[in-house]
């Protein structure tokens, strides 16, 4: 779901000078010598997420993560669910149930100071309005401030902590038909590296950016491939499918990652889109392609030659993807899976293709937001 980077003589030093200068020393309570203390290299974090269906709908599988704690609430009943997004950046939460339902009107929040904190939760007046959508046709509309709060991400099956993190709260979302979204329906946690920017130079992104993994490794995640027998309408838990922290093994030329490194727009971030060949039904064309888990149910290929009209690819259909550094993937439209439509960009009003949810069954995904790369890797 997308929303619309050494002097030659070092040998002549002292030795004791050179213990000094590499590493931390204390002195030894035993002989008054200096010993080096070396900290441990860290352990990357797991986290596990939910396999569901939408609507107990085989076509629609969502990956969603728990939120159970903003600022000084802990929310009953596991958490909100927010939907798992490597379409977008910064994390999107409905205002209800967060803010006392006095300061939520259908117009904005109701309060009159550049700030206030309710609920260890800091709303500031910076607003924006978010849109969300593969084409014209699908936008939803959100409208919110920024906020910041210490947020719990996971539940009691595996949790951290983020002591301030930056968000997005809503206190309204509008579908493309203009009806009003139900409380918490739009929740989304986007991973991307992407911004959600406000008007004074303030951005919201990924919350795992201001997670610290420990000393040694890189922030960012891993997420291995999701699999196809654990999604039903009950939502099942697969632990440890998500990493937190990268090693260097993680970022070496052997991992079999193939890696993308994503460009900076003003005000946008590092926007996570891949210039990629596609073909299907022998039509070949050049795009920017978007590897999402947000969007469920289709793929949409935006062929500057296709129709007009938002067309589905007929069952047994090859698609087939090629990006321009190296990684390769391929897929044939089936009953439920791997369902995908074909429309012109200037039609549609899209900018990039997006890849379904099916993509994450059989391949892995990787986010360094150190160095604004992205890995991709057949499983």
């Amino acid at each position: 779901m997308k929303n619309r980077y050494i002097a030659k003589n070092w040998l002549f030093i002292p030795v004791l000078f050179l213990l000094f200068a590499i590493a931390a020393c204390k002195k030894d309570n035993n002989n008054g010598k200096p010993r080096a203390v070396v900290t441990p290299i860290a352990t990357p974090t797991s986290l596990g997420l939910y396999e569901g269906l939408y609507n107990d709908s085989a076509e629609y599988k969502v990956l969603a993560i728990p939120i159970t704690k903003v600022g000084t609430q802990d929310i009953p009943n596991g958490g909100y669910s927010l939907v798992f997004d490597t379409g977008s950046g910064g994390m999107v939460l409905d205002a209800q149930g967060i803010l006392p339902a006095s300061m939520i009107t259908s117009n904005g929040f109701n309060f009159t100071t550049d700030s206030i904190t309710v609920n260890g939760v800091t709303i500031t007046k910076q607003t924006t309005m978010l849109e969300y959508g593969a084409n014209n046709n699908t936008l939803t509309k959100v409208y919110g401030n920024l906020a910041f709060a210490q947020v719990t991400i996971g539940d009691q099956n595996g949790s951290i902590i983020v002591k301030r993190l930056p968000f997005f709260i809503y206190y309204k979302a509008v579908d493309g038909n203009g009806t009003v979204i139900g409380a918490h329906d739009f929740d989304t946690f986007g991973v991307s590296d992407e911004y959600i920017a406000f008007p004074d130079n303030e951005y919201a992104t990924s919350p795992f950016s201001y997670f610290d993994p420990g000393n040694g490794l890189t922030r960012g995640f891993k997420l291995a491939a999701l699999g196809t027998s654990n999604f039903s309408s009950n939502f099942n838990y697969a632990p440890g499918i998500l990493t937190l922290g990268l090693t260097s093994d993680d970022l070496s030329s052997s991992s079999g990652f193939v890696m993308n490194t994503m460009s900076y727009f003003p005000g946008e971030g590092y926007d996570p889109l891949i210039p990629t060949s596609v073909t299907y039904n022998s039509n070949t064309f050049s795009t920017n392609v978007l590897f999402d888990t947000g969007t469920s149910g289709y793929s949409y290929l935006e062929d500057p030659a296709g129709p007009n009209t938002t067309t589905p690819l007929a069952l047994n259909s090859n698609v087939s993807l090629a990006t321009n550094s190296g990684f390769n993937y391929s897929f044939t439209t089936g009953a439920v899976d791997n369902l995908t439509y074909v429309e012109n960009p200037t039609a549609s009003g899209a900018e990039f293709t997006d890849i379904s949810i099916e993509f994450f069954l059989t391949n892995e995904y990787l986010l360094d937001f150190t160095d604004h790369k992205l890995g991709l890797k057949n499983n």
